[in-house]
C-alpha cells in the first residue's frame, strides 16, 4: 500500500481556477475523508488524484511515483462511485472479476480474488446473482469488491452511500470502517455528510471553495477548530453562533446570550465586533426569561430546543431526556465560560 501526497495542486477549468492551490499529505494505510457542501471542489480533488480530472498545476505523488501525468489505468487506484455501475447481465462474480479478466489475469487468480473479496465483504452466498435480484446496500458491496479484487494502492470512494436510505447507510458505515480495518488500505472518501467523516475518518480535510480549510482528526476538529467555517460544519446539530462587541480584555457583551461572556482568548480591542459560537450540548435551560422556545424536537433520549433572543438570533440547545417546554414558553440560558469559542470578524478563531 502507499500514501498520497499533494503539492500545490491547481485545476482550472479554461480561466476559471476550482482548485487553489492545496497541499495535502494522506499517509500508508490512513483513512481519509474529504468534506465540505456542494460545490467545494472534494469530488474534482479525488478525481484528480484518480487520474480521471487533469491536474493543471501542482504535482501528485502515490507511493514513490510522480503520477500527475499518469494515465489513470497505471496508477494503482481503485475507485467506487455513487453509482454502482454494474452490468445487469452479470452475475456477482463475473461483475467482481471482469477488470481481471479484461487485463488477461488468469481464470484461476480471478477466481481466487473473487473468493477473497467475497468472503471480507460477506458475498459469499451471492456470487451467482445478478444486480437485479440484490438490494442496494449489496449491490453497493459488490462495487467495493471489485475495487478490492483489482489489488490496489488507494481506495477511492465518491459519496458511495449517497443513493442508500438511512438504515443501510448506516450499516455500510460499519462494513467501510471493518474492510479497512481488515486491508489496511489508503483510503480516500468524498462525502458532504458530516457525519460519515466523523464516523470514519482518521483524518478528515474540510473543503471549501476550492481550499483547504483545515486538517486533523474528527475530534480535533470538532473541539478546536481553526475558523467559523469549520465550526459550523463539523457537529450535528451545527454549533450556535451570536454577535459579540468586545467590552475590555477578556470580556464581551452577548446580548443574545443574554449578558457578557468572558473569555481567555485575546480579543481585538475594545468595541470590535466579533462572534460567539457555543454547542448546543454546552447550552442549558435556567428559570430566567431572556429566549422564547420556538420548537423542540424530542427524540427519546435527547431532546432539541429551539429558541430565540430578542434580538431575533436562533439557538438550539440539546437537553438530555424528554425535556420539552412549551412553545412560547420563555426560558433562560446557561453555560461555562470555557466552553464558549470566539470568532473575529473575518471568521477567524480567536485563542
Amino acid at each position: 500500500m502507499s500514501g498520497v501526497v499533494l503539492q500545490k495542486v491547481v485545476k482550472r477549468f479554461g480561466e476559471a481556477e476550482v482548485i487553489h492551490g492545496v497541499d495535502l499529505t494522506i499517509e500508508d494505510g490512513e483513512f481519509c475523508v474529504f468534506v465540505g457542501p456542494s460545490g467545494c471542489g472534494k469530488s474534482t480533488l479525488l478525481r484528480m488524484v484518480a487520474g480521471l480530472e487533469d491536474t493543471s498545476g501542482g504535482s501528485i505523488r502515490i507511493g514513490a511515483r510522480d503520477v500527475t501525468q499518469v494515465d489513470p489505468s497505471e496508477r494503482g487506484v481503485a475507485m467506487v462511485f455513487q453509482t454502482y455501475a454494474l452490468y445487469p447481465h452479470m452475475t456477482v462474480a463475473e461483475n467482481m472479476g471482469f477488470g481481471l479478466k479484461m487485463t488477461g489475469h488468469p481464470a484461476q487468480e480471478i477466481s481466487r480474488k473473487v473468493a477473497e473479496a467475497a468472503r471480507i465483504l460477506k458475498l459469499g452466498d451471492l456470487l451467482s446473482r445478478k444486480p437485479k435480484a440484490l438490494s442496494g446496500g449489496q449491490r453497493q458491496r459488490v462495487a467495493i469488491g471489485r475495487a478490492i479484487v483489482r489489488g490496489p494502492e488507494v481506495f477511492l470512494f465518491d459519496e458511495p452511500l449517497s443513493n442508500l436510505d438511512a438504515e443501510l447507510r448506516v450499516e455500510m458505515r460499519v462494513e467501510i470502517a471493518r474492510l479497512h480495518r481488515e486491508i489496511g488500505a489508503t483510503m480516500i472518501y468524498v462525502t458532504h455528510d458530516q457525519v460519515e467523516a466523523m464516523t470514519l475518518a482518521d483524518k478528515i480535510v474540510v473543503l471549501r471553495k476550492g481550499r483547504v480549510e483545515q486538517v486533523g482528526k474528527p475530534l480535533e476538529l470538532y473541539h478546536d477548530p481553526d475558523n467559523r467555517f469549520v465550526a459550523g460544519f463539523i457537529g450535528s446539530p451545527a454549533m450556535n453562533f451570536v454577535a459579540a462587541t468586545v467590552v475590555s480584555a477578556g470580556l464581551a457583551e452577548a446580548p443574545g446570550l443574554g449578558g457578557t461572556v468572558p473569555t481567555a482568548a485575546h480579543l481585538p480591542a475594545a468595541g470590535s465586533k466579533v462572534e460567539v459560537g457555543l454547542r448546543p450540548q454546552h447550552l442549558r435551560i435556567t428559570g430566567g426569561e431572556t429566549h422564547r422556545v420556538e420548537m423542540t424536537e424530542a427524540l427519546g433520549g435527547v431532546s432539541f430546543i429551539h429558541v430565540s433572543a430578542a434580538t431575533g438570533e436562533k439557538l438550539v440547545i440539546e437537553a438530555k431526556g424528554d425535556v420539552t417546554p412549551a412553545i412560547g414558553t420563555m426560558v433562560g440560558l446557561a453555560y461555562e465560560a470555557g466552553d464558549a469559542l470566539f470568532f473575529a470578524a473575518d471568521g477567524q478563531r480567536l485563542r
